[in-house]
């Protein structure tokens, strides 16, 4: 990938008017791919939305999911993997709420690419994560 392939700026990855556009999708994937897992382990017994997240994350990885839903899917999930915020995960009970935020308006965007079995797969990634 070349350097004009990459935002300029991280708040590219996330802008709802980018989030479509290929090289930027590209980043948001390749960041996700990266991010997700090692953040979701950490935070799946801590946030009430890991279930939503693995739903997005599940649907984004289907060959089925259309490309535009998956270029959303990996904007909101770019935002979560995100070290910068805008509110920053360390502040206790408030720290993913804006997480939270846009991980549901990804998922209103694009719930009918969300398959049940998606939701099935994201419940057991949850249940497991959580009894570790």
């Amino acid at each position: 990938m070349t350097a004009k392939a990459k935002p300029a700026d991280p708040a590219d990855a996330i802008d709802p008017n980018k989030a479509l556009v290929p090289s930027v999708v590209k980043v948001n994937e390749m960041r996700v791919t990266r991010s997700f897992w090692p953040k979701i382990q950490r935070t799946a017994a801590r946030i009430p939305f890991a279930d939503q997240a693995l739903a997005a994350w599940y649907a984004a990885r289907d060959p089925e999911t259309p490309l535009r839903a998956k270029g959303m899917i990996f904007a909101g999930l770019a935002y979560f993997v995100m070290p910068i915020d805008a509110i920053p995960d360390v502040f206790a009970g408030i720290g993913y709420t804006d997480d939270a935020a846009v991980i549901a308006a990804v998922i209103a965007m694009v719930s009918a690419h969300i398959k049940p079995r998606h939701r099935l797969l994201a419940a057991d990634a949850v249940k497991s994560l959580k009894e570790k």
